[in-house]
Protein backbone atom coordinates (compact mmCIF):
# COMPACT_ATOMS: atom_id res chain seq x y z
CA UNK A 1 0.00 0.00 0.00
CA UNK A 2 2.91 2.33 0.73
CA UNK A 3 5.90 3.05 -1.52
CA UNK A 4 9.26 2.48 0.12
CA UNK A 5 12.85 2.17 -1.02
CA UNK A 6 14.58 -1.16 -0.20
CA UNK A 7 15.03 -1.23 3.58
CA UNK A 8 16.31 -4.14 5.65
CA UNK A 9 16.30 -4.21 9.45
CA UNK A 10 18.87 -6.69 10.75
CA UNK A 11 18.62 -7.81 14.37
CA UNK A 12 21.69 -9.40 15.97
CA UNK A 13 21.30 -10.73 19.51
CA UNK A 14 23.62 -12.33 22.04
CA UNK A 15 21.65 -14.09 24.77
CA UNK A 16 22.79 -16.36 27.57
CA UNK A 17 20.48 -19.25 28.43
CA UNK A 18 21.04 -21.19 31.69
CA UNK A 19 20.65 -24.98 32.01
CA UNK A 20 17.62 -25.67 29.82
CA UNK A 21 16.05 -27.73 27.04
CA UNK A 22 14.52 -24.92 25.00
CA UNK A 23 13.98 -26.90 21.80
CA UNK A 24 13.98 -30.72 21.63
CA UNK A 25 14.56 -33.15 18.78
CA UNK A 26 12.57 -36.34 18.16
CA UNK A 27 14.45 -38.17 20.93
CA UNK A 28 13.84 -35.47 23.55
CA UNK A 29 17.42 -34.17 23.45
CA UNK A 30 18.21 -30.45 23.08
CA UNK A 31 18.72 -29.65 19.41
CA UNK A 32 22.32 -29.17 18.30
CA UNK A 33 24.25 -28.36 15.13
CA UNK A 34 27.87 -28.75 14.05
CA UNK A 35 29.37 -25.39 13.03
CA UNK A 36 33.03 -24.56 12.80
CA UNK A 37 33.80 -28.23 13.41
CA UNK A 38 32.29 -28.35 16.91
CA UNK A 39 28.85 -29.11 18.35
CA UNK A 40 26.72 -26.07 19.16
CA UNK A 41 23.46 -25.66 21.03
CA UNK A 42 20.67 -24.85 18.57
CA UNK A 43 17.15 -23.46 18.74
CA UNK A 44 15.28 -23.85 15.47
CA UNK A 45 13.82 -20.87 13.65
CA UNK A 46 10.41 -22.57 13.72
CA UNK A 47 10.45 -22.73 17.52
CA UNK A 48 11.37 -19.07 17.88
CA UNK A 49 8.91 -17.91 15.22
CA UNK A 50 6.12 -19.64 17.12
CA UNK A 51 7.19 -17.80 20.27
CA UNK A 52 7.27 -14.53 18.31
CA UNK A 53 3.73 -15.08 17.01
CA UNK A 54 2.47 -15.84 20.51
CA UNK A 55 3.99 -12.63 21.89
CA UNK A 56 2.69 -10.56 18.98
CA UNK A 57 -0.82 -11.52 20.05
CA UNK A 58 -0.20 -9.40 23.15
CA UNK A 59 1.10 -6.43 21.15
CA UNK A 60 -1.34 -6.25 18.23
CA UNK A 61 -5.12 -6.23 17.94
CA UNK A 62 -6.83 -9.51 17.05
CA UNK A 63 -7.71 -8.41 13.51
CA UNK A 64 -3.99 -8.07 12.71
CA UNK A 65 -3.12 -11.63 13.82
CA UNK A 66 -3.75 -14.63 11.60
CA UNK A 67 -4.76 -18.22 12.31
CA UNK A 68 -2.82 -21.20 10.98
CA UNK A 69 -5.01 -24.28 10.95
CA UNK A 70 -6.18 -27.43 9.19
CA UNK A 71 -9.70 -26.69 10.50
CA UNK A 72 -10.25 -24.01 7.88
CA UNK A 73 -13.68 -25.27 6.82
CA UNK A 74 -14.89 -25.11 10.43
CA UNK A 75 -13.43 -21.61 10.79
CA UNK A 76 -15.30 -20.28 7.75
CA UNK A 77 -18.44 -22.15 8.82
CA UNK A 78 -18.27 -20.44 12.20
CA UNK A 79 -18.05 -17.02 10.52
CA UNK A 80 -21.04 -17.93 8.34
CA UNK A 81 -23.07 -18.88 11.42
CA UNK A 82 -22.10 -15.63 13.16
CA UNK A 83 -23.43 -13.65 10.19
CA UNK A 84 -26.58 -15.76 9.88
CA UNK A 85 -27.39 -18.34 12.57
CA UNK A 86 -30.39 -19.61 10.59
CA UNK A 87 -28.21 -21.35 8.01
CA UNK A 88 -28.45 -25.14 8.30
CA UNK A 89 -25.44 -26.17 6.21
CA UNK A 90 -22.54 -23.83 7.10
CA UNK A 91 -19.91 -26.58 6.63
CA UNK A 92 -21.00 -27.28 3.06
CA UNK A 93 -21.15 -23.57 2.25
CA UNK A 94 -17.70 -23.03 3.72
CA UNK A 95 -16.26 -25.92 1.73
CA UNK A 96 -17.72 -24.57 -1.50
CA UNK A 97 -16.36 -21.09 -0.74
CA UNK A 98 -12.88 -22.54 -0.25
CA UNK A 99 -13.17 -24.48 -3.51
CA UNK A 100 -14.05 -21.29 -5.39
CA UNK A 101 -11.15 -19.47 -3.71
CA UNK A 102 -8.69 -22.09 -4.92
CA UNK A 103 -7.65 -23.29 -1.47
CA UNK A 104 -9.45 -26.64 -1.94
CA UNK A 105 -9.39 -28.50 -5.25
CA UNK A 106 -12.70 -28.42 -7.12
CA UNK A 107 -12.72 -32.19 -7.56
CA UNK A 108 -12.08 -32.92 -3.88
CA UNK A 109 -14.82 -35.10 -2.41
CA UNK A 110 -16.77 -33.76 0.54
CA UNK A 111 -15.92 -35.27 3.90
CA UNK A 112 -18.05 -35.96 6.93
CA UNK A 113 -18.34 -33.25 9.56
CA UNK A 114 -15.84 -35.12 11.70
CA UNK A 115 -13.27 -35.18 8.87
CA UNK A 116 -13.47 -31.63 7.52
CA UNK A 117 -9.72 -31.13 7.74
CA UNK A 118 -7.38 -29.54 5.21
CA UNK A 119 -4.53 -31.65 3.88
CA UNK A 120 -2.08 -29.04 5.15
CA UNK A 121 -2.04 -26.08 7.54
CA UNK A 122 -3.35 -22.88 6.01
CA UNK A 123 -2.69 -19.33 7.21
CA UNK A 124 -5.68 -16.98 7.09
CA UNK A 125 -6.56 -13.61 8.61
CA UNK A 126 -9.75 -12.83 10.48
CA UNK A 127 -10.80 -10.36 7.77
CA UNK A 128 -10.19 -12.92 5.01
CA UNK A 129 -12.33 -15.50 6.83
CA UNK A 130 -15.13 -12.98 7.34
CA UNK A 131 -15.06 -11.87 3.69
CA UNK A 132 -15.26 -15.48 2.46
CA UNK A 133 -18.23 -16.04 4.76
CA UNK A 134 -20.01 -12.95 3.37
CA UNK A 135 -19.54 -14.14 -0.21
CA UNK A 136 -20.85 -17.59 0.69
CA UNK A 137 -23.98 -16.17 2.36
CA UNK A 138 -24.63 -13.94 -0.64
CA UNK A 139 -24.30 -17.01 -2.90
CA UNK A 140 -21.67 -15.22 -4.99
CA UNK A 141 -20.88 -17.17 -8.19
CA UNK A 142 -17.79 -15.24 -9.34
CA UNK A 143 -14.75 -17.31 -8.30
CA UNK A 144 -12.42 -14.31 -8.70
CA UNK A 145 -14.13 -12.54 -5.81
CA UNK A 146 -13.41 -15.54 -3.58
CA UNK A 147 -9.76 -15.54 -4.68
CA UNK A 148 -9.52 -11.81 -4.00
CA UNK A 149 -11.12 -12.29 -0.57
CA UNK A 150 -8.46 -14.76 0.57
CA UNK A 151 -5.59 -12.82 -1.01
CA UNK A 152 -6.42 -9.31 0.19
CA UNK A 153 -6.32 -8.04 3.80
CA UNK A 154 -3.58 -10.34 5.14
CA UNK A 155 -2.71 -10.49 8.83
CA UNK A 156 0.63 -9.13 10.01
CA UNK A 157 2.07 -12.56 10.75
CA UNK A 158 1.05 -13.85 7.30
CA UNK A 159 3.07 -11.05 5.70
CA UNK A 160 5.97 -11.57 8.09
CA UNK A 161 6.26 -15.36 7.89
CA UNK A 162 4.68 -16.09 4.52
CA UNK A 163 1.94 -18.40 3.31
CA UNK A 164 2.10 -21.33 0.91
CA UNK A 165 -1.02 -22.87 -0.61
CA UNK A 166 -0.02 -25.79 -2.81
CA UNK A 167 -3.27 -25.83 -4.79
CA UNK A 168 -2.98 -22.20 -5.89
CA UNK A 169 0.39 -20.44 -5.84
CA UNK A 170 -1.27 -17.12 -6.65
CA UNK A 171 -2.54 -17.09 -3.06
CA UNK A 172 0.98 -17.40 -1.61
CA UNK A 173 2.83 -14.70 0.32
CA UNK A 174 6.60 -14.30 0.36
CA UNK A 175 7.84 -13.91 3.93
CA UNK A 176 8.93 -10.38 4.79
CA UNK A 177 10.94 -11.66 7.77
CA UNK A 178 13.61 -14.31 7.97
CA UNK A 179 14.69 -15.90 11.25
CA UNK A 180 17.90 -17.90 11.49
CA UNK A 181 18.42 -20.97 13.64
CA UNK A 182 20.03 -19.71 16.84
CA UNK A 183 23.32 -21.38 17.69
CA UNK A 184 25.72 -21.11 20.59
CA UNK A 185 28.83 -19.01 20.01
CA UNK A 186 30.87 -21.82 21.57
CA UNK A 187 31.06 -25.58 21.82
CA UNK A 188 28.56 -27.35 24.08
CA UNK A 189 28.27 -30.76 25.68
CA UNK A 190 24.82 -31.94 26.69
CA UNK A 191 24.36 -33.02 30.29
CA UNK A 192 21.80 -35.23 32.07
CA UNK A 193 19.62 -34.45 35.07
CA UNK A 194 18.63 -37.59 36.99
CA UNK A 195 15.46 -36.95 38.99
CA UNK A 196 12.96 -38.75 41.15
CA UNK A 197 9.32 -38.12 42.00
CA UNK A 198 7.72 -39.18 45.26
CA UNK A 199 4.17 -40.45 45.78
CA UNK A 200 2.51 -38.28 48.46
CA UNK A 201 0.03 -41.05 49.33
CA UNK A 202 2.42 -43.99 49.44
CA UNK A 203 2.43 -46.12 52.64
CA UNK A 204 4.86 -44.96 55.33
CA UNK A 205 6.83 -48.19 55.15
CA UNK A 206 7.37 -48.00 51.36
CA UNK A 207 10.92 -47.41 50.16
CA UNK A 208 12.09 -45.56 47.07
CA UNK A 209 10.65 -43.17 44.55
CA UNK A 210 7.46 -43.60 42.55
CA UNK A 211 9.12 -42.40 39.35
CA UNK A 212 12.71 -42.18 38.04
CA UNK A 213 13.88 -40.49 34.84
CA UNK A 214 16.51 -38.28 33.23
CA UNK A 215 16.27 -35.00 31.30
CA UNK A 216 18.96 -33.91 28.88
CA UNK A 217 19.95 -30.24 28.93
CA UNK A 218 22.69 -27.74 28.13
CA UNK A 219 23.50 -24.07 28.71
CA UNK A 220 24.87 -21.58 26.21
CA UNK A 221 25.37 -18.07 24.95
CA UNK A 222 23.34 -17.94 21.75
CA UNK A 223 23.80 -15.82 18.64
CA UNK A 224 20.34 -15.03 17.30
CA UNK A 225 19.64 -13.28 13.99
CA UNK A 226 16.57 -12.10 12.11
CA UNK A 227 15.99 -9.68 9.27
CA UNK A 228 12.90 -7.73 8.25
CA UNK A 229 12.23 -6.54 4.70
CA UNK A 230 10.38 -3.34 5.50
CA UNK A 231 9.57 -2.64 1.86
CA UNK A 232 7.70 -5.95 1.61
CA UNK A 233 5.68 -5.12 4.73
CA UNK A 234 4.82 -1.68 3.38
CA UNK A 235 3.38 -3.13 0.15
CA UNK A 236 0.57 -4.72 2.18
CA UNK A 237 -0.20 -2.16 4.88
CA UNK A 238 -0.67 1.55 5.35
CA UNK A 239 1.96 3.62 7.17
CA UNK A 240 0.51 3.14 10.67
CA UNK A 241 0.13 -0.63 10.31
CA UNK A 242 3.63 -0.92 8.81
CA UNK A 243 5.08 0.79 11.88
CA UNK A 244 3.02 -1.46 14.17
CA UNK A 245 4.14 -4.60 12.33
CA UNK A 246 7.83 -3.67 12.36
CA UNK A 247 7.91 -2.70 16.04
CA UNK A 248 5.87 -5.72 17.14
CA UNK A 249 8.16 -8.10 15.25
CA UNK A 250 11.37 -6.56 16.61
CA UNK A 251 10.10 -6.40 20.20
CA UNK A 252 8.81 -9.98 20.02
CA UNK A 253 12.05 -11.28 18.54
CA UNK A 254 14.06 -9.60 21.29
CA UNK A 255 11.92 -10.63 24.27
CA UNK A 256 10.17 -13.89 23.34
CA UNK A 257 11.40 -17.35 24.38
CA UNK A 258 10.30 -20.80 23.21
CA UNK A 259 8.55 -22.64 26.04
CA UNK A 260 10.26 -26.04 25.86
CA UNK A 261 10.72 -27.43 29.41
CA UNK A 262 10.18 -23.91 30.74
CA UNK A 263 8.46 -25.13 33.93
CA UNK A 264 11.39 -27.45 34.62
CA UNK A 265 14.23 -24.96 34.06
CA UNK A 266 12.73 -21.43 34.38
CA UNK A 267 15.18 -20.41 31.68
CA UNK A 268 13.56 -17.24 30.35
CA UNK A 269 16.25 -14.56 30.06
CA UNK A 270 16.63 -11.20 28.33
CA UNK A 271 19.27 -10.51 25.67
CA UNK A 272 22.75 -9.51 26.80
CA UNK A 273 23.28 -7.46 23.64
CA UNK A 274 21.12 -6.37 20.71
CA UNK A 275 22.82 -4.79 17.69
CA UNK A 276 20.18 -3.57 15.22
CA UNK A 277 21.07 -2.12 11.85
CA UNK A 278 19.13 -0.53 8.99
CA UNK A 279 20.46 -1.22 5.50
CA UNK A 280 19.37 -0.50 1.92
CA UNK A 281 21.58 -2.99 0.06
CA UNK A 282 21.02 -6.47 1.54
CA UNK A 283 20.53 -8.30 4.85
CA UNK A 284 23.77 -9.45 6.51
CA UNK A 285 23.96 -12.38 8.94
CA UNK A 286 27.06 -12.00 11.16
CA UNK A 287 27.20 -15.62 12.34
CA UNK A 288 30.64 -15.91 10.73
CA UNK A 289 31.96 -14.16 13.83
CA UNK A 290 31.57 -17.48 15.64
CA UNK A 291 32.84 -19.94 13.02
CA UNK A 292 35.82 -20.16 15.33
CA UNK A 293 34.17 -21.10 18.64
CA UNK A 294 34.55 -18.62 21.47
CA UNK A 295 36.60 -19.81 24.46
CA UNK A 296 35.52 -18.85 27.96
CA UNK A 297 38.92 -19.05 29.70
CA UNK A 298 37.00 -19.19 32.95
CA UNK A 299 35.43 -15.76 32.36
CA UNK A 300 32.19 -16.70 30.59
CA UNK A 301 31.22 -16.30 26.95
CA UNK A 302 29.29 -13.02 26.71
CA UNK A 303 32.16 -10.51 26.65
CA UNK A 304 34.24 -12.65 24.30
CA UNK A 305 31.22 -13.20 22.03
CA UNK A 306 30.55 -9.46 21.90
CA UNK A 307 34.18 -8.78 20.98
CA UNK A 308 34.04 -11.42 18.24
CA UNK A 309 30.79 -9.99 16.84
CA UNK A 310 32.11 -6.44 16.76
CA UNK A 311 35.42 -7.46 15.21
CA UNK A 312 33.74 -9.51 12.50
CA UNK A 313 31.25 -6.73 11.66
CA UNK A 314 34.08 -4.22 11.24
CA UNK A 315 35.95 -6.65 8.97
CA UNK A 316 32.90 -7.34 6.80
CA UNK A 317 32.02 -3.65 6.56
CA UNK A 318 35.54 -2.81 5.46
CA UNK A 319 36.01 -5.58 2.90
CA UNK A 320 32.68 -6.63 1.38
CA UNK A 321 29.77 -4.32 2.16
CA UNK A 322 29.16 -0.78 3.32
CA UNK A 323 28.39 0.05 6.95
CA UNK A 324 24.67 0.28 7.81
CA UNK A 325 22.79 3.53 7.34
CA UNK A 326 21.78 3.45 10.98
CA UNK A 327 22.78 1.26 13.91
CA UNK A 328 21.45 0.89 17.44
CA UNK A 329 22.99 -0.89 20.43
CA UNK A 330 20.95 -2.14 23.37
CA UNK A 331 22.85 -3.57 26.32
CA UNK A 332 26.37 -4.94 25.97
CA UNK A 333 29.51 -3.39 27.36
CA UNK A 334 29.70 0.30 28.19
CA UNK A 335 32.53 0.85 25.68
CA UNK A 336 31.92 -0.42 22.17
CA UNK A 337 34.30 -0.27 19.23
CA UNK A 338 31.48 -0.29 16.70
CA UNK A 339 29.47 2.81 15.81
CA UNK A 340 25.84 2.88 16.83
CA UNK A 341 23.41 4.83 18.94
CA UNK A 342 23.23 3.35 22.43
CA UNK A 343 19.60 3.20 23.58
CA UNK A 344 17.21 1.28 25.82
CA UNK A 345 14.57 -0.94 24.22
CA UNK A 346 11.87 1.67 24.88
CA UNK A 347 14.00 4.40 23.31
CA UNK A 348 14.80 2.18 20.35
CA UNK A 349 11.15 1.44 19.60
CA UNK A 350 10.40 5.17 19.63
CA UNK A 351 13.35 5.79 17.31
CA UNK A 352 12.15 2.94 15.10
CA UNK A 353 8.72 4.49 14.75
CA UNK A 354 10.23 7.81 13.68
CA UNK A 355 12.68 6.13 11.28
CA UNK A 356 9.98 4.05 9.58
CA UNK A 357 7.63 7.02 9.33
CA UNK A 358 10.40 9.15 7.79
CA UNK A 359 11.19 6.47 5.19
CA UNK A 360 7.54 5.96 4.37
CA UNK A 361 7.02 9.69 3.96
CA UNK A 362 10.03 9.88 1.65
CA UNK A 363 8.60 7.02 -0.39
CA UNK A 364 5.25 8.76 -0.77
CA UNK A 365 6.97 11.93 -1.96
CA UNK A 366 9.19 10.11 -4.47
Amino acid sequence: MTKLAPTYIDIHVLQTVPPSCVNRDDTGSPKTAVYGGVTRARVSSQAWKHAIREMMKELLTQNLIGVRTKHLVKLIAKEISILDNNINNPDEMAQEALKKSGVIKEDKKSKSKEELLMDALCFISQTQAQNLAKLAINDEKNAKKYKDAIKENPAVDIVLFGRMIANNQNLNYDAAAQVAHSISTHEVHNEYDYFTAMDDLSPEDSVGAAHLDTIEFNSSTLYRYATLNLKEVATHFDAEQTVQAACAFIQSFLLSMPTGKQNTFANRTAPDLAYITIRSDQPVNLVGAFEKPVRSKGEGYVAASEAALIGYAQKIYGEFISPPQQAFIIGGSEISAISGQRVSLTEFLEQMKMTVCTKLKAGEEA
